[in-house]
Order: C-alpha cells, then structure tokens, then sequence
C-alpha cells in the first residue's frame, strides 16, 4: 500500500459488470480533478486469443484444467510488480487486450491480440485496476497486498453468466453454445481463482435479479436495474468515513440486511456507488496530499 500512490483495484469474473464500477469510480475521480490511469486487467494474459485453443488442448492431453481465470494463463507476476512499482515510484508496465471492434478502433490493432506494453503516464496519481485477479493471492503472488482499495463486483452467478453471453454473443461474435462451454470449462477455476478474491475486498456490489433467471442459457433479456435490488457488503466497517445511518438518509430506499450489509435498490445503483465510495477515495486523496501512511 502507499500513501502517494494509492492503487484501487476491480474485481469481477468475465461479465459481472466491473466496468460500471469503474465508470463510477472514474466519474468521481474526475469530478474531484485527480489525476488517474485505468490499468486493463485483460492486458495481463499470457496468451493471444488464437493461441489459447491450443494451449487448452495440449493441457488437457496431460490431464491439466486451463482457463483464462487460471494463474497459469496469465502474467501474475508483471502484474504484481506493476503494483509494487506503482505503489512505490508511480511508475510501472502495462498493455491492453483487443476483445472486439470497438477496441479495434481504439488501438488500431487487431482482434484477439495486445497492445505494446508501455508505461504508465507520468503524473498518475491514482491506479486502477480492472480484472479478474485485482486481489489475487497464492503461495507465490501477493497481488492484494499493494491494493488500498479492493471492491468487487459479485451478481449472482446466473445473472453473471447471462451478461457474459449477451455480451459474448453480441458484441465478440460468439455463439451461445460456444460461451455455454467457455463458462463450464471455467467453474473449476472460478471456485478456486475468483472467489477466494472476495473475502479479501473492503467492498462487494452484488446485483440479485428480482426476475427468474433459473436457466440463464434460455433467457432472452437481461433483467434491467429497476427488476434488480443491490446488495454492498463492507468488510470492515470501520474503514468508513460514514456510518450505516448516514448512508441509509442519501440513499432512497436503503435498508440494513445485515451487520455490514446494505440493501438499495436497482435503480439507485449508480448513486449509490457514488456515495459510498467517493468519500473513500477523497481519503486515499487526503492521504496522499498529506503523505500520511
């Protein structure tokens, strides 16, 4: 951790919605005019999109599991030394992931491939990370250990799988049996990779449907925020510059579910994604103006 150059890290599994908590958290950094780089995640895979079937194949000759949530399959170790780096010098190493066209047009690559690695923009004050391993910890890596921030981004698992197909099939051009088998191929690792994440995050957002989802392979339309109620998750509540009772007035609807969970309504997300951490990020602003540990 470091208070001069604070790192707040997103995690979430392929389709979970990380990038509206990003969005979120890049509104109220802008609004309170620090200056900030967003570190793709995706960027640390180790393998390009053409090269991954085979490796897939060749581990499951030898009787090995693979996928893109596996340690394995990514540069764990440049990310941990890009957070290292960054938290101690402002400095470090990253790339980009081409997933689709409109990435296309933004880089100017192609398809499946990364960027060139380069380095963070001088004078970033604030990281943040989005992916899937933003609070990894193995017996090797210690990602979570140079993260001041960790939020994660949790819906329940047949909303997430539904927004990875919309998302899959309409946007990178897959079928939905091609996702459906992208998704089975990856529980193993999601139980073992992703999920152990979440323990170690000061705040969850997770997103409950108030419609049936039961087979989110048959769905047909994703259920909106208004048929959606979100459940934040603190995991210490004394880190909060805020108590339960002043979140409860800002937000419509609001109510305790348990000792640290708050309910708000679908609708209300955006708000209340703003209100809750906004006053957390104006603390790693505060530390770092101060040079406070």
């Amino acid at each position: 951790m470091s208070s001069q150059h604070p790192i707040v890290a997103v995690t979430g599994s392929s389709g979970a919605g990380s990038p509206v908590v990003t969005n979120a958290i890049r509104h109220v950094l802008e609004r309170l005019g620090a200056s900030h780089v967003i570190v793709d995640g995706d960027g640390f895979h180790r393998y390009e999109r053409s090269d991954f079937p085979k490796v897939v194949s060749k581990a499951a000759e030898a009787g090995r599991h693979i996928s893109h949530f596996s340690p394995e399959a990514n540069l764990l170790d440049l990310l941990e030394s890009l957070m290292r780096e960054f938290g101690e010098k402002g400095r470090g190493m990253h790339r980009r992931y081409i997933h689709d066209d409109i990435d296309v047009q933004e880089t100017g690559g192609k398809e499946g491939t990364f960027t060139a690695w380069e380095p963070i923009p001088e004078g970033a004050g604030i990281l943040v990370y989005e992916g899937l391993h933003g609070c990894f910890v193995s017996e090797t890596v210690d990602i979570a250990r140079y993260v001041d921030l960790k939020v994660g981004v949790v819906p329940i698992v047949n909303l997430e799988w539904m927004q990875k197909i919309q998302r899959d099939t309409s946007l990178r051009g897959y079928s939905v049996e091609a996702v459906m088998h992208v998704v089975e191929r990856r529980l193993s690792d999601y139980v073992h990779y992703i999920t152990p994440q979440f323990a170690l995050t000061d705040i969850n957002f997770q997103r409950i449907p108030l419609v049936d989802t039961s087979n989110p392979f048959e769905a047909q339309e994703l259920p909106t925020l208004n048929e959606s109620m979100i459940i934040i998750r603190f995991r210490h509540p004394k880190i909060m510059p805020y108590t339960f009772p002043q979140l409860l007035k800002v937000l419509p609807g609001a109510y305790i579910s348990r000792q640290h969970n708050i309910v708000i309504p679908g609708h209300t997300f955006d708000a209340g994604m703003q209100v809750v951490l906004e006053p957390l990020l104006e603390q790693l602003l505060s530390r770092r103006r101060f040079g406070l540990a």
